[in-house]
């Protein structure tokens, strides 16, 4: 059974950083876990501009939560998210 984690990841175009954390988090898969990973542009929305501007990338797990990790990508952090207990091993998070 393949377990998907769900990530949001505020970025913008032609930002090399963001390039560089979402091929990092992708390369942090392994057989049965998935990512499926929201890229928000902060350009697009003046509010996300205005919270995120020089931080992007900024990658969270749950986005009511505090953020994962920002600039590089933090493995501790994605591997400590992903390996939160969760009650149903069927259910994603």
């Amino acid at each position: 059974m393949t377990r998907t984690v769900h990530f949001t990841l505020y970025s913008r175009s032609y930002c090399h950083l963001c390039d560089d954390m979402l091929a990092a988090l992708n390369a942090l898969q392994a057989p049965g876990l998935r990512f499926a990973v929201d890229v928000i542009d902060v350009d697009a929305d003046e509010a996300l501009v205005a919270r995120f501007d020089e931080l992007v990338p900024v990658l969270f797990g749950d986005p009511a939560k505090p953020e994962l990790c920002h600039y590089f990508l933090s493995e501790e952090a994605v591997r400590a998210y992903v390996h939160q207990p969760v009650s149903d091993p069927s259910v994603s998070i």
